[in-house]
């Protein structure tokens, strides 16, 4: 059995036991207006807000709650997110995470954020394998303090590619994450990450992609899954006139089913951003303009590092850049060419490349 099919069988094995409890959306923020003047780069949401303004005065109390309410209703997307949220903060100001850990060394979720923070910081510099050894024990006990856990087996699947793991290493790694989750987005992510810097081609990378997506359950952030391998080709500097035309017809069908996946997401809904930001990207690599425009409405003011901050030093002035081509090249947009016509003195736009080290970001 090839290793992609192995971890597609380790999913299907897990969604056929007794069903766990799907993320419920946070509520709406309202309809806002298109391209308000509020607009922030990685904007908390109302439940995080709280925990990183009292992490600023070096208070852990608050992330401390937060985290054990995820943990305590199984709200595993919600844990993962603001797991990494509270970790790029401590990345910056680790005191009042320091402090946690001195007043409860055992607690799984300050065990949680401080696996993430080393396993974050050791994947960003050269060489991360032997950086990554004091994160192994972390994780270990960050996933025995909470065993029905994804999250901690999310952050060992990435400690894994960083390391290089072989694949049976992995394929354990994998099927105890999907065992406890068989959804989870960040171990989808997670497993597309280590098929592509184990030198997966383009093609086997939308493969695993495309068949999770097919196998997610409706309104799953999984069904943008195909969408991160369309932005990975893009990114490494795949123009609209040299993509492959079995390629170009996979990103444009990851583009068509993240458009229907954000669909069923309020304008300006916050968990939905990052998708929609990386839909935005992609389809503007595709020179979708209409349809480009209409996600960076949907987005309003909930601009994401990702996938900006992977292609310069100045996120959100790429995404400003990219809304305002969206507009200017979105009149009368026909369907997708290369050689379209543009409006007078419209200039180009270049999707960029990333700056990742290998070539999935």
């Amino acid at each position: 059995m090839s290793f992609l099919r192995a971890l597609l069988s380790s999913a299907r094995l897990a969604r056929r036991s007794p069903a766990r409890a799907a993320h419920a959306a946070a509520p709406s923020p309202g309809d806002r207006a298109a391209f308000g003047d509020d607009l922030l780069l990685d904007a908390p949401d109302d439940r995080i807000a709280p925990a990183l303004v009292a992490a600023a005065h070096g208070s852990y109390a608050p992330a401390s709650e937060l985290l054990a309410a995820t943990r305590e209703r199984a709200e595993w997307e919600d844990r993962d997110r603001y797991t990494l949220r509270l970790a790029t903060f401590a990345h910056h100001r680790q005191d009042w995470l320091t402090d946690w850990l001195l007043a409860a060394p055992h607690d799984p979720d300050a065990l949680l954020v401080q696996a993430e923070l080393e396993v974050s910081r050791a994947l960003d510099l050269p060489a991360p394998a032997d950086r990554l050894r004091p994160a192994r024990p972390l994780i270990d006990a960050a996933a025995a303090g909470s065993p029905r856990d994804p999250v901690p087996w999310r952050i060992a699947l990435d400690h894994a590619r960083g390391a290089q793991a072989g694949h049976g290493t992995f394929e354990g790694l994998w099927e105890q994450a999907v065992r406890r989750s068989s959804h989870h987005y960040g171990c989808h992510v997670a497993a597309l990450k280590y098929l592509a810097a184990q030198g997966s081609t383009y093609r086997e990378c939308f493969d695993f992609a495309e068949q999770a997506a097919e196998d997610a359950l409706p309104g799953s952030l999984i069904q943008a899954l195909p969408l991160r391998a369309a932005f990975a080709l893009l990114s490494d500097g795949a123009a609209p006139p040299s993509l492959a035309v079995d390629l170009a017809a996979r990103v444009d069908k990851a583009a068509d089913l993240a458009i229907a996946l954000s669909a069923e997401y309020d304008r300006g809904d916050p968990w939905a951003a990052e998708i929609r930001n990386v839909l935005a990207y992609v389809l503007a690599g595709r020179e979708r303009w209409t349809e480009a425009l209409a996600e960076f409405r949907r987005i309003g003011p909930h601009a994401t590092s990702f996938p900006w901050a992977s292609l310069t030093d100045d996120p959100l002035g790429r995404f400003l850049e990219a809304r305002e081509t969206a507009r200017a090249l979105a009149v009368a947009d026909p369907p997708p060419a290369p050689d379209r016509a543009r409006p007078q003195g419209a200039r180009r736009w270049t999707p960029g490349r990333s700056r990742s080290d290998g070539h999935y970001a």
